[in-house]
């Protein structure tokens, strides 16, 4: 047999089991995995190295309208190529019409801005804004059957949230429908209210974003939303979460027989709130939603991803540039907190740090590493085994790691829009080093391959089933 590409003295890893073995590629997909597979067009030796399942980061934001005179500092190209050299083959931002749009047609126009941009595959999950009865009756389920499988719900920022009533009547959709409910957790109510009395008090540094955001609003919100969706019948997703006291809400939730899946990200297992109160306005670069927390809420987030609590590990990806008008310095955010613009970057540096934090550091063994970044996500969302694993007949989705390449963090080796990293000065041990999308070389040693806008749009199976 002729194959494609060759991957030859890998140790390959799954969320299963890890071995020595060589892998051949026919026509973008897994032919054989086995020993002396013979010839091949190209070769790849990779003694020493990890090969793994392409990470699959299902939170990201990509050209996302972000509010007046504020623009997003990634385009999917620029986003795409950044999670390709993080060692992801496969994103899923989500979805959010503007004003003048209805869901339908904010579909449309994301797949117009992705179509022929993308180094890697996307898939949109949508953002329920709007329970209107075209939305609800019409848009929801056809975009459901063109394979947008997944909605994601807020109870916070004004112009975003629903209702308690409105997230019972999308999840009614999605019962009917059999899609998967994303939720925010944090009650807008109670931030409101600490934000008016911070102002009132002359706290307005970026600091107090994290201040009027405290673990309560959060684990409330969590509460509050899984009640909902026992009330509903379905099952759902809490993203982001942040600290110890919600992983217990959905612990608890999962004793009375809830089906609640739950995501971290890399800011609450790194970074804490005192990152906000850097001097001038520095701390607007670590200003996202849920904010992070303090050391405590670290060691239980790792705790939680220890113990399989957390079946993902995603990146909030929601980059803005901090040293422009249209980033974090929009108008009145260096004068008030609330008008800074949420979101860190995060899609390359998420797998670096989980494998040094995580792996080398011994508190997640290398099955887990790629259960929490690939496997769970493809599984979650539909993806699987098309995504998500090493297996024959799966996407060659295929990244090589050097588990000893060690690396400093900084703005100067990344790739991402924006103008900084949170994790600037950050040292990690492990770096993917050869990015592979569908048998096809996309990052190799810090170099982009010149053809390697191959990604594609993928319509999604439902939650949890094959594909």
């Amino acid at each position: 047999m002729k194959y494609d590409l060759i991957i030859k003295g890998a140790e390959v890893a799954t969320a299963a089991d890890v071995t020595r073995t060589d892998i051949g590629v026919i026509d973008g997909r897994i032919a054989t995995i086995g020993l002396d597979l013979g010839n091949a067009d190209q070769t790849i030796v990779a003694t020493g190295l990890y090969a793994l399942p392409g990470g699959v980061d299902s939170h990201v934001h990509i050209s996302q309208p972000a509010g007046p005179n504020v623009k997003m500092a990634d385009d999917f190209e620029s986003a795409t190529r950044s999670a390709a050299f993080g060692g992801n083959t496969t994103v899923l931002p989500f979805c959010l019409p503007e004003d003048h749009q209805n869901l339908r047609e904010a579909v449309d126009a994301y797949h117009a801005k992705a179509t022929g941009n993308c180094h890697i595959d996307v898939s949109f999950h949508l953002i329920v804004n709007r329970t209107d009865p075209q939305t609800l009756g019409q848009h929801l389920p056809a975009l459901l059957e063109a394979g947008h499988t997944s909605f994601k719900v807020f109870m916070t920022y004004p112009g975003m949230r629903l209702t308690d009533r409105e997230i019972l009547d999308v999840m009614a959709v999605a019962k009917k429908h059999g899609a998967m409910v994303m939720v925010h957790a944090e009650n807008e109510d109670a931030i409101e209210f600490l934000r008016e009395g911070a102002e009132l008090d002359g706290k307005t540094g970026p600091y107090y974003h994290a201040a009027t955001r405290p673990v309560p609003v959060e684990r409330e919100a969590t509460h509050r939303a899984i009640s909902l969706a026992e009330i509903a019948g379905v099952p759902l997703t809490i993203v982001h979460v942040s600290n110890g006291e919600a992983l217990d809400e959905i612990r608890r939730a999962r004793v009375r027989g809830s089906r609640v899946h739950a995501e971290t990200c890399p800011q609450y297992l790194t970074l804490t709130a005192d990152d906000l109160d850097r001097s001038g306005f520095e701390g607007a670069k670590y200003v996202c939603s849920p904010p992070p927390r303090d050391e405590e809420n670290q060691v239980a987030c790792w705790k939680g991803l220890e113990q399989g609590d957390f079946e993902l590990y995603s990146s909030d990806h929601c980059p803005f540039i901090f040293a422009s008008p249209e980033g974090k310095q929009t108008d009145g955010a260096e004068q008030c907190f609330r008008h800074i613009p949420n979101g860190i970057p995060g899609v390359e540096t998420r797998l670096p740090l989980l494998f040094s934090e995580g792996v080398n550091k011994g508190r997640i063994d290398l099955r887990r590493f790629v259960a929490l970044t690939s496997t769970n996500h493809a599984k979650l969302y539909g993806l699987y085994p098309k995504k998500g694993t090493i297996a024959i007949g799966s996407d060659a989705d295929i990244v090589l790691w050097d588990p000893k390449l060690n690396k400093t963090i900084s703005q100067d080796i990344l790739h991402h829009g924006s103008d900084y990293t949170p994790w600037e000065g950050f040292n990690v041990t492990g770096w993917p080093v050869t990015t592979i999308l569908r048998g096809k070389v996309v990052v190799d040693n810090g170099i982009l391959q010149d053809d390697s806008r191959h990604g594609v749009h993928l319509n999604r199976n439902l939650p949890g089933k094959p594909v």
